[in-house]
């Protein structure tokens, strides 16, 4: 069965996969908000690859790839086997 999200009610049996990657993204949120940045979820991809827009402080920091890759993708990967990466929006 192949879930698609639009603005109507999910079959049942269909979780929505962009809520349980949203939680991840929300859990980690308070930490970039301490230093004065954001992180959105953008998408997830068929093949699990999830990508995120970095904001405010994350968007031009230099460390923004260590915090990509080692903490948001880390967390992510942790909490939610099947990701396969975390991408960063163009």
């Amino acid at each position: 069965m192949r879930c698609i999200l639009i603005f109507a009610k999910q079959p049942s049996g269909c979780s929505n996969p962009l809520r349980k990657h949203q939680g991840g993204v929300d859990r980690i949120r308070p930490s970039l908000q301490a230093d004065g940045g954001d992180v959105e979820l953008i998408g997830v991809s068929e093949d699990n690859i999830v990508t995120v827009k970095l904001t405010g402080a994350c968007a031009g920091c230099p460390m923004s790839q260590l915090t990509l890759k080692g903490g948001i993708e880390r967390i992510l990967k942790h909490e939610i086997p099947q990701v396969a990466s975390v991408e960063a929006a163009l």
